[in-house]
């Protein structure tokens, strides 16, 4: 027990850095590109970069974790994260910097898919709630920290980069003092068609699992992408904007554990309901309360304290839905829907900006989470797989 409890704090710990390294490049790159003239379709062009990482590596991500096991693959990972976050400052280039951030993609999604797969591996169902809500926890608390970081580039552009790399170094030394563990094994590891077969017993059976982690990509990079253009064109300034944004990842940040051991209490499928329905509400209320800035801090804070765990909840979810052998599977799902969702957000975001000028941008977020709502409501009962 001892054990599993220093394994989890080294985990989350590597996850808070991993974030606040994601959290940093967003808006630390986009200030550099704008500042250098780089035009803002190129600049969202660059930052999709991390997802299209994540989208290709994930077909090729379980073979692995199978036949080496959750410490080779978190070296790795975290290895390419850190090396690429050191080579930044050595070329100021659009492509170079494109390559980079789809390397960090890649790493990254190494690296959560298979933290992500081992906290679930060794969480008691008493205790998974509070495990992942501690994963998303310290996730969005290096993610909301990182853009901290941005001021520095004033004092040297290369200096929060080499702060950066030199933290997830120091996390990174720390997992070699883990002692290696394989999830438990129902395919032939050395084949590559049995392992991607079993994406399809994971859809069947867990498929309302990852809408959770799909609709929370979507509102994650449409609130972060989207949302800004839309609220300048609505005369919003630019501190109002940051504060806002705050709003929802302070409010993200306050509640993740506490819903994640209610879910434990009352079960993932009541609160993922719960907070979804009472989101649709918030960000139905911030459309009312748009031109207030002490209106919309309050309803994105709401939002944020409501549908912020939507992603660790998600994943409860699905490890409740799935036996032990399916987990990596049902991990690497909930990554892909996830950056399916990120994927998608700053593109229908744009599109709703462009051509309903004259209904609010949170509409498209509120519809969402009324439907995600209405759906794990109707097929959450679903027949289970499940063996503990």
């Amino acid at each position: 027990m001892k054990q599993n409890h220093f394994l989890l704090w080294i985990l989350v710990s590597l996850v808070a850095i991993s974030g606040f390294s994601q959290g940093m490049l967003l808006p630390l790159i986009a200030v550099i590109f704008e500042k250098g003239g780089v035009s803002s379709s190129l600049n969202g062009l660059n930052a999709i970069a991390l997802y299209i990482g994540i989208l290709l590596v994930s077909p090729f991500m379980e073979l692995p974790l199978r036949k080496y096991g959750y410490k080779p693959v978190i070296i790795v990972g975290g290895g390419l994260v850190v090396a690429s976050l050191a080579m930044f400052p050595l070329w100021k280039s659009f492509w170079f910097w494109f390559i980079l951030r789809m390397l960090i993609g890649i790493g990254d999604h190494a690296l959560h898919f298979a933290t992500q797969t081992w906290i679930t591996s060794f969480s008691p169902a008493e205790k998974r709630g509070r495990n992942i809500s501690l994963y998303g926890l310290f996730f969005g608390i290096g993610f909301a920290s990182g853009p901290l970081m941005t001021p520095l580039v004033n004092i040297n552009e290369a200096l929060p980069f080499i702060v950066s790399s030199i933290l997830c170094l120091i996390g990174w030394v720390f997992v070699f003092t883990l002692k290696n563990e394989q999830p438990e094994q129902v395919v032939n590891v050395n084949s590559f068609l049995a392992a991607f077969m079993q994406f399809s017993k994971a859809l069947k059976y867990g498929w309302i699992a990852f809408l959770p982690a799909l609709g929370y990509g979507f509102l994650e990079s449409s609130l972060n992408g989207s949302f800004p253009v839309y609220a300048l064109r609505i005369n919003m300034n630019v501190s109002t904007v940051s504060l806002v944004l705050s709003a929802f990842a302070i409010g993200s940040i306050i509640t993740q554990l506490p819903l994640g051991v209610l879910s434990d209490q009352l079960g993932r499928r009541k609160v993922l309901m719960t907070v979804l329905f009472f989101g649709f509400c918030s960000f139905t209320a911030a459309s009312f309360l748009e031109h207030s800035t002490i209106g919309l801090f309050v309803t994105l804070l709401v939002s944020g304290m409501l549908v912020g765990s939507t992603f660790s909840l998600g994943i409860s979810f699905m490890t409740d839905l799935l036996p032990k052998s399916l987990l990596p599977t049902g991990n690497l799902l909930c990554g892909i829907f996830f950056s399916l969702g990120s994927l998608c957000g700053p593109i229908i975001g744009g599109i709703f900006i462009t051509y309903l000028q004259n209904i609010s941008f949170f509409y498209i977020i509120s519809t969402i989470l009324l439907s995600l709502s209405f759906i794990i409501f109707i097929f959450g009962k679903r027949p289970q797989l499940q063996s503990n």
